[in-house]
């Protein structure tokens, strides 16, 4: 078993009955009283983070996971259907636990699954970054040429980017994954 020493920022826990990621955490000592971790923590299952003091030293459960390759295939409106790259397997996933990622993915698009040991999948990352073309933009009006002027737009897989004024349909653009921010015209 470890010990919260063991504690890494990313790192997934068996806590308080439920998957968690370690969002932050910082050992504590205050004065004369026992020192302590205290722990910022993301639950898997309904995606609250949540934040918790215990002991230093006291045992922590950490998650074994394995990551492995796969491709994107194509969503059925109910499931997700993904294939391992490695042995071909087909994974299908509920539409509902993937749709956020699904708002950056095309077909045949390569993603990472994150496995329990069990093999049950516990997430699907995508690439931080990806390239996709806008099938829907407002036209800019004359006169809005400052460069801090932004609008809406739709990209290919369904996902609404805030860009750049210039940017108009059929254009490909750069979007970060993480925050859903515009980077680049690609």
């Amino acid at each position: 078993m470890a010990t919260t020493s063991d504690l890494r920022k990313g790192m997934l826990i068996r806590y308080n009955g439920a998957i968690q990621r370690v969002i932050e955490y910082q050992h504590i000592a205050p004065g004369n009283w026992r020192a302590m971790v205290r722990m910022k923590l993301k639950n898997f299952d309904n995606g609250k983070i949540t934040e918790d003091r215990v002991r230093a030293g006291d045992e922590i459960d950490i998650v074994q996971t394995e990551t492995r390759e796969a491709t994107y295939l194509y969503s059925d409106g109910s499931s997700a259907h993904f294939m391992d790259t490695e042995h071909f397997d087909q994974i299908a996933l509920p539409v509902d636990i993937v749709s956020e990622q699904l708002l950056w993915l095309k077909e045949n698009d390569t993603v990472t699954l994150l496995l329990q040991e069990s093999g049950a999948v516990l997430d699907v990352e995508v690439p931080t970054f990806v390239t996709l073309e806008v099938t829907q933009a407002d036209v800019a009006i004359k006169g809005d040429t400052a460069s801090n002027v932004q609008k809406n737009v739709t990209l290919e897989t369904g996902a609404v980017v805030r860009v750049p004024a210039f940017v108009k349909e059929g254009d490909r653009v750069k979007v970060d994954t993480r925050t859903g921010e515009y980077v680049e015209r690609a």
